[in-house]
């Protein structure tokens, strides 16, 4: 057999499938994709974010066999959306697209997604439902389509194109589009398609294509408080241009809110209650330092989470390398109230603000320090 005829053809189409803890999930994928792609020339790309569950494992011994199945585990690093970026800048297929590992999203539609882009009806490709012929199916809950629903209106006041499902993780493009985009996107949480979509710098000609989003049957859903907030952090990141970091406005964010976990126990402890400023403040600053290091983790470092002992070690750091923050805190705000130069509150603040200059100073490179 000469080496030509050894090889498979070369892909038409690169399925990228982000992962973590898709494990059951693997092997129905790629024989959903095998009947879906009948006929067409194609490989599926399996990024998983080093899943605890044994993803890449599962992928690696399907592709030990089948060589249309590549896996990219990722050590120290997490996020949909720089997962997608690594896989789809992984392949050499003309076109890629992008579906989740979960099996939610419909796997038949990828030839009719592939034929519009190869016939120049569209730029993108998405998968949506919300169109005629579009459901979500069973497999949003009230809260989550209520999301859904909120996050896709607010998109499309920023978008130069409107589009009926853009917060839809599920599209495909060209690869030769895609890498003219790469080095502008924010590839930062789980929006990826909403980043193509705001980065192009022009309207992109799209073409939804209906599918119905179905229930989950294994796994858990990665939809949290944090992914909202990432979402309005795209938002801003690219109304702004890009000038003040997507991570340093989400630190900033928590910022704020420990500046507000900060006054209030201060307010319970001396305004209220029977301590001295003094002491209040000096636990006011422990329990905002404690809430501003549990929200940047889950936050604004998601994708260098502490788990384990690694948390436990990151709070201790984080405890004494912000205790020099801490101590500028409390005597700076211990003497703008002993001079009267202003009340508690803004005293409190004051202080609280100092902190978290600190905090930032030092989180990336000392307690969040990529791996």
């Amino acid at each position: 057999m000469s080496r030509s005829e050894a090889r498979p053809p070369l892909p038409r189409l690169a399925v990228v499938i982000p992962c973590y803890n898709e494990a059951p999930n693997v092997a129905p994928m790629v024989a959903k994709l095998d009947a879906a792609l009948a006929g067409i020339p194609w490989e599926a790309i399996f990024v998983d974010d080093d899943s605890p569950d044994g993803t890449a494992a599962k992928a690696k011994a399907i592709a030990a066999t089948d060589p249309r199945i590549r896996c990219i585990r990722r050590i120290g690093r997490r996020g949909l959306a720089s997962a997608c970026v690594e896989g789809i800048l992984s392949t050499a297929a003309p076109y890629v697209a992008v579906i989740d590992g979960d099996l939610q999203h419909d796997e038949t539609i990828l030839p009719r997604m592939l034929a519009a882009l190869e016939s120049g009806e569209a730029e993108v490709a998405i998968g949506s439902r919300n169109v005629d012929g579009g459901a979500m199916g069973e497999g949003l809950s009230p809260i989550r389509r209520m999301v859904s629903d909120g996050g896709a209106a607010l998109a499309n006041a920023a978008l130069p194109v409107k589009v009926g499902d853009p917060m839809s993780g599920f599209f495909a493009l060209p690869r030769a589009l895609f890498e003219e985009l790469a080095p502008r996107l924010t590839a930062t949480g789980f929006k990826i398609l909403l980043d193509i979509l705001l980065s192009a710098g022009r309207p992109l000609r799209v073409a939804e294509i209906p599918y119905t989003f179905r229930a989950r049957e294994a796994g858990e859903s990665k939809l949290d408080a944090g992914v909202l907030l990432e979402f309005g952090g795209l938002l801003a990141d690219k109304a702004l241009g890009g000038i003040v970091p997507l991570r340093f406005m989400a630190f900033a964010l928590v910022g704020g809110i420990g500046v507000l976990v900060h006054l209030v126990v201060l307010g319970l402890l001396h305004g209220l209650g029977p301590l001295e400023f003094g002491p209040a403040q000096w636990t006011a600053t422990l329990v905002a330092m404690t809430a501003n290091f549990l929200l940047n983790n889950r936050i604004t470092y998601r994708d260098r989470r502490l788990r384990g002992p690694r948390l436990l070690n990151g709070l201790l750091i984080f405890y004494v390398v912000c205790g020099i923050g801490a101590v500028a805190n409390v005597g700076i705000a211990g003497l703008l109230l002993r001079d009267g130069l202003v009340n508690w509150g803004i005293a409190g603040g004051a202080g609280a603000l100092l902190t978290v200059v600190w905090n930032y100073a030092v989180s990336s490179t000392l307690v969040w320090r990529a791996r």
